[in-house]
């Protein structure tokens, strides 16, 4: 007896998830500190609330601030990269609120690379030093129109 095919509707529907060639936990947090705002929803906010036990207000006040039209997570210090997120563990270089991140952090960095894993192993190969962290910056600068 022959063996039947799948329906078709099973055989469209299944997707591989895109394997991921980058390791968070061996970077030095890049997406933490290069990127000066990280935007903070309605949605973010109640999650930040409710993981602390706090009030929207309260949550509101104690992590984030107003820039320009937005509503963006609040900085500290950082002796390695500068300025980083607060929620940055500056000994593990771990999120300390991974399970209520805002959207943004959650969707980072939505492909299967990462570009700043990727300049990591380059220079650790290139250096042929496992431990060697290049310092990276990103400059926005305002478009101009043409003219």
């Amino acid at each position: 007896m022959k063996a039947r095919p799948p329906p078709r509707s099973m055989t469209t529907t299944l997707k591989a998830k895109p394997r991921v060639s980058y390791d968070c936990s061996k970077c030095p947090a890049y997406c933490c500190s290069i990127y000066e705002r990280v935007e903070v929803t309605p949605r973010d906010l109640r999650r930040l609330a409710r993981h602390f036990g706090l009030t929207l207000e309260a949550a509101e006040e104690r992590f984030t601030k107003r820039y320009n039209d937005e509503r963006i997570l609040r900085r500290q210090s950082d002796p390695v990269l500068g300025r980083v997120c607060r929620f940055l563990d500056l000994t593990t270089r771990g999120c300390t609120i991974y399970e209520a991140r805002p959207e943004v952090c959650r969707d980072y960095p939505g492909r299967s690379r990462c570009g700043y894993y990727d300049v990591l192993q380059f220079e650790r190969e290139t250096q042929d030093d496992p431990d060697v962290m290049p310092l990276v910056q990103i400059t926005f600068r305002s478009r101009t129109p043409a003219g």
